[in-house]
């Protein structure tokens, strides 16, 4: 008999066997079931934070620095330090400006909490920021409608604003915002400009539940005692690296520092955030590495007694087959298939139970299962059989058939 025969034929006895004992196969695919339950969401929510980060990173921008007193990552522990840390100055930004020749757009950026209104609708806990026209070149930023406020408007103050896609439609479901005046914190606005969707960060907060105004009239609303962070865009991102110490060196000369005394601001950017979220993602790819593994070892170590336990059962009919002329070959195959065809069906009822868990896991963490995390739960199932039914396949193939004629 060929090998395909053989195949077909083992295919055939396996499923025969299963069959007549349901209750210990479906007993036996649990560690199975939960093992791939285990990688295929463990998969699935690395997968959608990554999406998720690297969608809402974007916002952040490659090529820009943010000079601000608090770093993003402190690994030193030293938190009093940056406390103590002087605040920045919103003039800052047209000093960097004028002494940079790396940078291709400087702006200063404070927000605040706030409230808007337009007739009888309102919007609460809308994100006020404050800045000048060169945000528009900092941030990229790209309209649905209407435009950024100049230069002019920035400077002399007036009362116009650049409003996100979620206030404008809380607030304009049924109109055009351009054009429209709206109220913040009591204060009347003109709206110039809609601002591009841009989504949420990290599915925590949206991007686009903010209003931006002129520094100046956010000064008249919340005082002058807010600092800002000042954000600045590389014109060259092949040369962040020249572009940041060059701010550096710029940031010093402003502070008045003295070459022995060290930095007393942070100059921040996404590849700080990218490296500390790679770190993370790892160490909870580690920790569902190793809880996976021991569920599918576990359940492997079941699979292996139970394939035992079926050929003490079945040692004489191994007997009269080999005694019929089937090779060992036909007897490793046949019990093999059997143990991957328990681990194949218990990574199948794994994917249809962690499917509907993966959209229960969305709701509070962004989740996302692409074909190939189903693909690779399945592979991780059907060598889990192989490895499982080995051992008692090569048993049961090297059985003598005499001795297993008279088994009782």
């Amino acid at each position: 008999m060929t090998f395909g025969g053989e195949f077909r034929e083992g295919l055939k006895l396996s499923f025969m066997a299963l069959m007549a004992n349901k209750a210990r196969a479906v007993l036996t695919m649990l560690g199975i079931i939960i093992g791939i339950i285990s990688v295929t969401l463990m998969g699935a929510a690395i997968e959608g934070l990554t999406r998720a980060f690297n969608n809402s990173i974007a916002s952040i921008g490659a090529d820009v620095l943010y000079v601000q007193k608090w770093p993003w990552m402190d690994t030193s522990g030293e938190w009093w330090k940056f406390r103590n840390r002087k605040d920045l100055e919103i003039d800052y930004a047209e000093k960097i400006k004028r002494d940079a020749t790396l940078l291709a757009a400087v702006a200063p950026v404070v927000g605040r909490l706030g409230t808007l209104k337009y007739q009888n609708i309102t919007a609460n806990n809308v994100q006020v920021e404050g800045t000048t026209s060169d945000f528009m070149y900092v941030s990229k930023m790209e309209f649905t409608d209407g435009r950024f406020f100049t230069y002019e408007e920035s400077r002399g103050n007036r009362p116009v604003a650049v409003i996100g896609s979620d206030v404008a439609d809380q607030l304009f479901p049924n109109r055009e915002p351009v054009g429209q005046k709206l109220k913040v914190n009591g204060l009347s606005f003109r709206v110039i400009g809609v601002r591009s969707k841009e989504g949420s960060f990290m599915g925590m907060f949206s991007l686009d539940n903010v209003v931006i105004i002129p520094m100046g009239q956010f000064q008249d609303i919340y005082g002058k005692h807010f600092h800002p962070s000042i954000e600045a865009r590389v014109a060259d991102p092949s040369d962040m690296d020249n572009a940041r110490e060059e701010l550096r060196g710029i940031m010093r000369k402003i502070r008045g520092l003295s070459p022995l005394q060290s930095d007393d601001f942070s100059i921040n950017q996404q590849d700080l955030l990218t490296r500390a979220f790679d770190r993370i993602a790892g160490i909870i790819g580690g920790v569902g590495l190793f809880v996976t593994a021991l569920s599918l070892f576990v359940g492997g170590i079941g699979i292996m007694n139970i394939m035992f336990v079926s050929v003490t059962e079945r040692t004489k009919e191994i007997g009269i087959r080999k005694a019929l002329g089937a090779k060992r070959r036909t007897i490793l195959v046949q019990f093999l298939i059997e143990s991957s065809l328990i681990c194949l069906g218990g990574g199948l009822l794994g994917l249809a139970f962690s499917y509907p868990l993966s959209m229960l896991v969305d709701k509070f963490l962004p989740t996302s299962m692409p074909f190939s995390i189903a693909i690779t739960g399945i592979l991780i199932s059907l060598l889990v059989g192989l490895v499982s039914g080995l051992i008692p396949a090569m048993r049961a193939s090297k059985l003598d058939p005499v001795e297993a004629l008279r088994y009782e």
